[in-house]
């Protein structure tokens, strides 16, 4: 029989990423929410992609998330869609909702976002539910939402030159990073290090260090807790962030880190070569 204690803090710990990724979505709500049509099709630092293509990628994803808490089945058909256009799957949700008027994209997406927001609360914590990647719970799922919702919305916030303040909501993100590690090395048919890192991350605020893996770890990657979320969701090249790593292999990483599902990305060119 499950214990009781266990279950509730399991359901309290799920409640309060969803109520993260509410908050996030409503960030990036404000950024775009007030936007005149023309706006819509200014270009993101995304190859090809538009404001447009960023929220309608944003709502194609939370369509896909609110499938597999809710319809198995659903999503199965979506993953086979994907496997059959492994390459260009992506651009092509993005480029239908793109198309859309403004205003019904943005419709969509917060329509979208609400409803994913209710199944996530009554999903059983304790389920694993189908991903691209392996199968999550429900708060890894939140926690996958939000990552992909702060990624996609620095892009947006680029294409406006606007400079967001980053909150302590990136410790979801920063987290999903450090567990990605292996994943990273396999997409791209590397050997994982067997070793665990050590990563200790500035958070936002000053209040302390964001910390994972062993303290004696050889291998080992310090700084900024915003520096590494944008890493990891490759918004920027390493050579313009503050990050430090100790060992050959913390240092290969930095060059392959990736924490969204899916195939190797590009990751983006070094500022000075724009």
């Amino acid at each position: 029989m499950p214990d009781p204690s266990a279950v509730a803090a399991t359901a309290a710990a799920t409640a309060a990423v969803c109520a993260d990724l509410r908050e996030e979505g409503r960030e990036l709500d404000a950024l775009v929410g007030e936007l005149s049509a023309p706006d819509w099709a200014l270009p993101t630092p995304a190859p090809r992609w538009s404001i447009a293509h960023q929220i309608a990628h944003l709502h194609w994803t939370d369509r896909a998330a609110l499938l597999s808490l809710t319809d198995a089945a659903g999503f199965g058909r979506m993953v086979e869609e994907a496997l059959a256009a492994p390459d260009s799957f992506v651009d092509e949700g993005a480029e239908g909702g793109a198309k859309l008027p403004p205003d019904e994209l943005l419709a969509r997406w917060r329509s979208g976002r609400a409803d994913l927001d209710a199944a996530l609360a009554v999903a059983s914590p304790d389920t694993r539910f189908p991903w691209y990647g392996p199968p999550m719970k429900a708060a890894s799922m939140a926690s996958a939402r939000l990552m992909e919702t702060w990624a996609h919305g620095q892009d947006v916030a680029d294409a406006l030159g606007v400079r967001r303040t980053p909150t302590a909501r990136l410790r979801h993100v920063a987290r999903i990073g450090v567990r990605a590690r292996d994943y990273a090395y396999a997409v791209r048919g590397l050997p994982a290090p067997a070793e665990e890192f050590r990563v200790e991350l500035e958070a936002p605020d000053g209040s302390g260090p964001w910390t994972y893996g062993p303290p004696d770890a050889p291998q080992r990657i310090t700084g900024p807790a915003l520096d590494f979320c944008l890493l990891v969701t490759q918004r920027a090249h390493r050579s313009d962030l503050a990050l430090t790593a100790t060992g050959p292999d913390a240092d290969q990483w930095l060059g392959i880190a990736q924490a969204f599902a899916g195939p190797a990305g590009p990751g983006r060119a070094p500022e000075a070569s724009r």
